[in-house]
């Protein structure tokens, strides 16, 4: 559905995207996740050719970025925290705008939307709060069906129930379309994403599918029977390392269970016992970002 291949972007002299390639599977709900500023609304912008692309390419729906017609928008639902509508229309009457654009547009999937959106009709979107723009752009997006639906930080700003809402509707309409969403706010999206790129400073670290991803990922709690000590030198894909009382713990990036007898035996003779839980979504990203700026101050290579 959306494949990028080699995107640079260039501001003056800031590079804001350094050679990003990825692929997005018909069906997915994929990820581009990653702190603020690394870069994710620049390459939505270019893939959605609301910018372009200093050097590199990319296809949405097949077709270059930079010659997307109002046709292939018709298939395409977009979703920007920074996204602007008509602030003098109420939201009644700005859906009836929208409406004849879309050969494919869902009455009753409006009606639906509006109502467990809780938007009343007659409300100025002017008027409206943060949080029930955000619902006012999703309403707009998902009546007509798109084939892809392109999410730039939906959570930003948002209250609890406000995004447990958004997610509800998400979630609902998960399956029927291909999802790609951008966002650091990665509790509310590890519930449903089947894929996903992390992206620090314009650069692309890695890019696999969720099943991949958390079960080569593990906290390792390490159990001595004396006094907890850690090794000057350790397997580099070992990250975030801490020893208190007679315990060492660390992120294992690359887990397997059956081998890590033998991996852990040459730093630690006398082990008690060793345990090991899965890790959400969010404290991956925050594990490998710190690691990333490590990486970045001239210490050891992060292993992605």
């Amino acid at each position: 559905m959306i494949h990028a291949d080699k995107l640079w972007k260039q501001y003056g002299k800031h590079e804001a995207i350094q050679g990003l390639s990825f692929s997005v599977p018909e069906g997915s709900a994929f990820a581009l996740i990653g702190a603020n500023g690394a870069g994710k609304t620049t390459t939505i912008k270019m893939l959605m050719n609301i910018t372009q692309p200093n050097r590199g390419t990319a296809t949405v729906l097949g077709v270059d970025s930079r010659k997307l017609s109002a046709r292939d928008f018709s298939r395409i639902g977009y979703v920007s925290e920074n996204q602007d509508m008509p602030l003098a229309l109420t939201v009644g009457e700005y859906l009836d705008y929208l409406r004849p654009f879309y050969s494919k547009w869902d009455r009753h999937l409006e009606a639906s939307l509006r109502s467990q959106l809780r938007l009343p009709a007659d409300r100025k979107i002017g008027n409206l709060s943060h949080g029930m723009r955000m619902k006012m752009a999703l309403a707009c997006a998902l009546p007509f069906h798109p084939e892809l639906l392109v999410l730039d930080e939906p959570f930003n700003g948002l209250d609890a129930l406000v995004r447990d809402e958004v997610m509800e509707s998400l979630m609902t309409q998960a399956g029927q379309m291909t999802i790609f969403i951008s966002s650091h706010d990665l509790a509310e999206i590890d519930r449903f994403v089947t894929d996903v790129a992390f992206i620090d400073e314009g650069k692309l670290l890695f890019e696999e599918s969720m099943e991949a991803l958390m079960s080569r990922f593990r906290e390792v709690q390490v159990t001595l029977e004396g006094e907890a000590s850690l090794p000057q030198r350790v397997p580099v894909e070992w990250l975030d390392m801490k020893a208190t009382g007679s315990v060492v713990t660390f992120v294992d990036t690359r887990f397997a269970e059956s081998a890590m007898s033998g991996r852990l035996s040459p730093y630690w003779s006398s082990i008690r016992r060793v345990e090991t839980k899965p890790l959400s979504l969010r404290t991956i990203f925050t594990t490998l970002a710190r690691a990333s700026r490590t990486q970045a101050n001239g210490c050891k290579e992060v292993p992605l």
